[in-house]
């Protein structure tokens, strides 16, 4: 049977994949916004927490005596945290919840912001960051898949990429708060403990915000605990609308009831599972490649390079804050209307331009401000373009591309590898400038963005339209690149 016939006769049996009744508005749509900006305050805290850093190295230096080297291991030891997070937690998640979870991470959050601001060394602060990353890569996969499962099909990709809105607000407040921290005690040796203090705060509102959130309803329903889901669904739905969706996940389930909790190594026993798993990892790898966080962490020192002064430099790391922001908001308009794989293409285009632009403008125009100006402005521009497609669209497609039964494990082995490549962008981007160049970095850049568009372009399929039961339906069968997703 081909893909197409093994398609309609799924559709076609008996209590599968029906249609669901349309959304509708009213005190359910409002709780399920709430549940939504309380789950971002996640995202918030993964955005304070790694941009904190961008603004702050200088006043480190001085204050703990930090080394290149040093400088290097201590940034970048975050996202060895990251990467145990995000490969761990997403299992955990698995195991005992969705809401649990991400409540474990605000206290994680919480104590090992704490421990960052007293740290006496370099080396204590190090310690204090891996677990800080703990708790950002959790984060990172943890609140996405939340969002995902809480979330109606015509509006998962507008709600989930919520998070990315919040990460880069969260990048924002921290390049902001730097800013006019560095202003007012300027010179002062421990202006950095100022600046990382202020991630308690929203620690503490998700933490406690998290008590009004209602677990996720297909995880609970993967559990067995059905009257539960249905209770959850209808706080944020309908009431027609979330017996219908609980007929579709219920479906779903009982096909999968045999697996019991999925394990990473069920990827490899089928071989669209090893597609996915590839099309998974390949999507975060091509993210981080894109050079993004060697602006988010060294942006500042980027643009005193350039020819700003380290006051002024501050100031203008801002407007790449401000241009993310708007980017992901203005991304979040047209998502669903073009289709998460056009974003991709149109992204690791525009982001090759600039890198280009970026590493010439270093090139062929003198040092001095004009210089300064131009690479500014191109950065802000790859920034706005990278934040405004590749940076959401990659978090939406990790949180709804796996089996549910996997979904966890999944995400936490692409997220794994995502941050692993963070990592690596992180610690060999001040070496790499040193060795060959501002320009001849960014030019290496535009030539693994090439690459990732070339990944995009023959491998990963469009999964706009779909629910998140079509599409392992469709994946398992091959119909996701035959044919256009169902209208509901």
């Amino acid at each position: 049977m081909d893909a197409t016939s093994a398609t309609q006769a799924t559709s076609a049996t008996p209590g599968k994949r029906r249609p669901l009744p349309p959304l509708t508005k009213g005190a359910h749509s409002s709780r399920l916004g709430n549940i939504a900006v309380i789950a971002t305050f996640g995202g918030l805290l993964f955005g304070y927490d790694t941009g904190v850093i961008n603004g702050a190295l200088d006043s480190m230096e001085s204050s703990l005596a930090l080394t290149p080297a040093t400088e290097g291991i201590m940034t970048s030891s975050l996202l060895v945290g990251a990467a145990l997070g995000a490969f761990f937690i997403g299992r955990i998640s698995d195991a005992i919840g969705r809401k649990p979870t991400i409540q474990v991470l605000a206290v994680i959050f919480f104590f090992a912001a704490v421990a960052a601001v007293i740290a006496p060394t370099w080396e204590f602060l190090t310690v204090a960051r891996i677990v800080l990353g703990v708790a950002v890569g959790g984060a990172s996969v943890t609140v996405p898949v939340f969002l995902a499962e809480v979330a109606p099909t015509e509006k998962r990709g507008g709600l989930v990429t919520r998070n990315e809105l919040m990460i880069v607000t969260g990048q924002l407040s921290a390049f902001t708060i730097n800013a006019i921290i560095g202003s007012v005690w300027a010179g002062h040796d421990n202006v950095w403990r100022y600046m990382l203090i202020v991630a308690v705060l929203p620690a503490i509102a998700l933490f406690i915000g998290m008590f009004r959130v209602p677990e996720s309803p297909r995880w609970l329903l993967a559990r067995g605990r059905e009257a539960e889901a249905l209770t959850v669904l209808k706080q944020i739905r309908s009431d027609d609308r979330a017996i219908a969706e609980l007929d579709e996940v219920r479906d779903l389930a009982d096909e999968e009831a045999a697996t019991k909790q999925g394990k990473l190594a069920d990827f490899f026993k089928e071989s669209w599972l090893r597609k996915l798993l590839f099309i998974g990892i390949g999507l975060g790898i091509a993210q981080q490649l894109t050079g993004i966080n060697s602006i988010m962490y060294y942006g500042t020192e980027v643009l005193q390079d350039s020819g700003f002064s380290q006051q002024a430099a501050l100031i203008a790391n801002v407007g790449s804050g401000i241009i993310a922001v708007v980017a992901v908001v203005v991304g979040l308009r047209f998502i669903n209307r073009f289709g998460r794989r056009t974003f991709l293409i149109f992204g690791f285009i525009g982001t090759t331009v600039f890198h280009l632009l970026i590493g010439l403008s270093s090139v062929l125009l003198p040092a001095g401000t004009p210089r300064a100006v131009m690479v500014l402005i191109f950065v802000i521009c790859f920034v706005a373009v990278m934040q405004g497609t590749i940076g959401p669209v990659v978090w939406l497609m990790l949180s709804e591309i796996f089996p549910l039964h996997l979904r966890g494990a999944g995400m936490g082995l692409a997220v794994l590898c995502l941050w692993l490549t963070n990592f690596a962008v992180t610690l060999g981007f001040p070496i790499v400038v040193d060795a060959l160049s501002i320009s001849t970095t960014f030019f290496i850049f535009a030539a693994l963005n090439v690459a990732a568009l070339i990944f995009v372009v023959t491998t990963v399929p469009e999964t706009n339209g779909r629910s998140l039961e079509q599409l392992e339906d469709d994946f398992s069968t091959g119909a996701i690149y035959t044919i256009k997703p169902r209208r509901r």
